[in-house]
C-alpha cells in the first residue's frame, strides 16, 4: 500500500514525505494558521461583545473561566495529540486500516472523557474559581459562564479530535473551512443572546456562553456531515465501525504517551492559573488588562502554533515512512519560518497595541495603560516559545514525551514562578511580566539540548505491519492487537 492510497475521494490530504521541505511545510501550515486566525478572531469578537455589552467585570469573568476550561482540556488534549501521532505515522507508511483504527479508538476515548470532564467540571467549578482568588464581583458571572461552557465539552472535544486527525492524515485545509459555519453563528448569536431580542430574553454573560455552546454543536454536526459526504480518510463505514471498540495496543500508546503530553498542558495551565491568582491580587483593572493583552498574545502565538503543528505532522509522516534524513531539515525550516512570522507579529502588536486594546477595554484608561506595560515587557518572549514549540513538536512526533514534560516543569515552576518569587520584592508586579521571557529562555535552552542530544530518535512508537500480523496470529484474534513499544 502506498501513501497515496490514504487519500479518499474529495480529500485535501498532502503528501508530507516528499518534495521541498520549507515550501511543503509552509503550504501545510497556512490553513492551520488560518484556523488559528479564525478561532482567535471569533474569541476576540466575543470578547469585544462582552466588554462592550456586559462590562469590565464580564471580561474579567471570562478570563477566569477560560483558564479553568483550558485546564480541563489539558489532559484530554494530550490524548488527542498522541492519537494524531499514531494517525500521522500510519499515514506516512500508507497504513489506512491502522489510521482508521486510531480514529476509532480516539473517538471513543474523547467522547467518554468529555462526559466525565463535563460532570467533574460542573461540580468543581466553584472551588476552582475560589482557588484562583476570583474577585467577588467577578465570581457569579464567571461561574455561570464556566458551567454553560462545560455542557458543550463532549461535542467540542470530538470536533477538535476530528480536526487533529485530518491534519495528522495530511489535510489542514478542510478543518479550517469547517470552522466557518460555527464561527459565524457564534459571532451573530453573542449580541442577540446577551441583550435579548423579541421573545429571546436578555441573558447577559450566560448568553455569551450559550452562543458558543450552540455554535460548537453546529460545528460538530457540520464536520461529521462533511467527513461522510466527501468520504474523507478519517471516516468509518461498515465493518470499520468495530474500530470504535478501543484496541489494546492503541489505548496503551494513547494513554502512555498522552498522559505526559497532557501533563505538559496541565503544568502550563496550572502555572497560568497561579499567574492569574497573582494578577487577581492586583485588582480588577489589572485582571481586565491581563485578559485583554492575552487576546493580543493569542494572535502572536498563532504562527508558532501553526508551524509547530505542521512540523509535528510532517515529522510523524516522515518517521512513519522511514525518511529520517528529512527530520533535521524540517526542524531548521520550522525554526526559520517561526522566527520570521512570530517576530513580525510581536512588532506589529506592540506598534498598534493602544488601538487594539481599546477594542476590549473601551475607555478604561487605567486598564489600557497597564495592558500596554504588560505587553512591552512580556510579548517578545513568544519568539523564544515559538522556536521551542517547533523542536518539541518534532520530538513528540516520535513519541518522546517524558523529557519534554520535565523541561516544561523546570521552565514553569523554578523558571517562571521561581523568578516571580525572587524578583517580587525588588520590582513588584513587574516580576509577573518578566517571568515570561525568563521561563521562555530556560525552556528553549533545555529543549534545544534534548533535540541535539538525539536520544528521542531511538523511540519506537508503532510496530511494523509484519510484526502486527505475527502478533495477531499468535493471539488468534482477527482484529489484531500489538503491545506498544517505546
Amino acid at each position: 500500500m502506498t501513501s497515496g492510497e490514504i487519500r479518499a475521494p474529495g480529500g485535501n490530504a498532502m503528501d508530507l514525505t516528499s518534495g521541498p521541505i520549507a515550501r511543503t511545510l509552509l503550504i501545510f501550515a497556512l490553513p492551520a494558521l488560518g484556523s488559528n486566525v479564525l478561532q482567535s478572531v471569533n474569541g476576540s469578537i466575543n470578547a469585544v461583545w462582552i466588554g462592550q455589552l456586559v462590562g469590565e467585570t464580564g471580561l474579567a469573568a471570562t478570563a477566569n473561566a477560560n483558564l479553568v476550561m483550558f485546564m480541563m482540556f489539558a489532559l484530554i488534549f494530550g490524548f488527542g495529540m498522541a492519537s494524531t501521532i499514531i494517525i500521522g505515522q500510519c499515514a506516512g507508511r500508507g497504513d489506512l486500516a491502522g489510521m482508521r483504527q486510531g480514529v476509532g479508538t480516539g473517538v471513543t476515548l474523547f467522547f467518554v472523557l468529555g462526559l466525565v470532564a463535563t460532570l467533574v467540571g460542573w461540580l468543581t467549578a466553584p472551588k476552582l474559581l475560589h482557588l484562583l482568588g476570583t474577585p467577588d464581583d467577578v465570581f457569579p458571572q464567571a461561574l455561570i459562564y464556566l458551567r454553560v461552557m462545560y455542557l458543550g465539552l463532549p461535542t467540542s472535544l470530538l470536533t477538535v479530535f476530528f480536526a487533529m486527525a485530518m491534519r495528522g492524515a495530511g489535510d489542514s485545509l478542510t478543518p479550517m473551512l469547517l470552522m466557518l459555519p460555527g464561527m459565524f453563528i457564534d459571532i451573530a448569536l453573542n449580541p442577540l443572546l446577551i441583550l435579548g431580542w423579541g421573545p429571546i430574553p436578555a441573558m447577559g454573560i450566560k448568553g455569551a456562553a450559550m452562543a458558543t455552546l450552540i455554535a460548537n454543536f453546529v460545528s460538530f454536526v457540520v464536520m461529521v456531515a462533511v467527513i461522510y459526504a466527501r468520504d474523507l480518510p478519517v471516516r468509518l463505514r461498515g465493518p470499520e465501525w468495530r474500530y470504535l471498540v478501543p484496541r489494546r495496543d492503541l489505548v496503551g500508546i494513547i494513554v502512555g504517551k498522552g498522559i505526559p503530553m497532557g501533563l505538559q498542558m496541565v503544568v502550563m495551565s496550572v502555572s497560568a492559573l497561579v499567574m492569574l491568582g497573582l494578577v487577581n491580587r492586583e485588582g480588577t483593572d489589572t485582571v481586565a488588562a491581563y485578559g485583554a493583552i492575552n487576546q493580543l498574545w493569542t494572535y502572536i502565538q498563532m504562527p508558532a502554533m501553526a508551524i509547530g503543528m505542521a512540523a509535528s505532522a510532517m515529522a510523524a509522516q516522515n518517521i512513519g515512512a522511514g525518511k529520517w534524513d528529512r527530520i533535521d531539515r524540517i526542524a531548521v525550516a520550522g525554526v526559520l519560518v517561526n522566527l520570521a512570522l512570530t517576530g513580525s507579529m510581536v512588532v506589529l502588536t506592540l506598534l498598534f497595541d493602544h488601538r487594539l486594546l481599546t477594542l476590549f477595554l473601551a475607555d478604561h484608561a487605567d486598564a489600557i495603560m497597564i495592558a500596554e506595560h504588560i505587553g512591552l515587557l512580556a510579548s517578545w518572549a513568544f519568539i523564544l516559545m515559538g522556536v521551542t514549540m517547533v523542536l518539541s513538536s518534532i520530538t513528540r512526533a516520535n513519541g518522546a514525551t517524558m523529557v519534554p514534560l520535565v523541561i516544561m516543569v523546570l521552565a514553569y515552576i523554578p523558571g517562571r514562578l521561581g523568578s516571580i518569587y525572587l524578583l517580587n520584592d525588588s520590582i513588584g508586579a513587574d516580576a509577573i511580566w518578566w517571568s515570561f521571557p525568563i521561563g521562555g529562555a530556560l525552556s528553549l535552552l533545555l529543549t534545544f539540548a534534548y533535540y541535539w542530544q538525539g536520544s528521542w530518535r531511538n523511540i519506537r512508537l508503532l510496530a511494523t505491519v509484519e510484526e502486527a500480523e505475527e502478533f495477531v496470529q499468535s493471539e488468534g484474534e482477527p482484529t489484531g492487537r500489538i503491545l506498544p513499544n517505546g
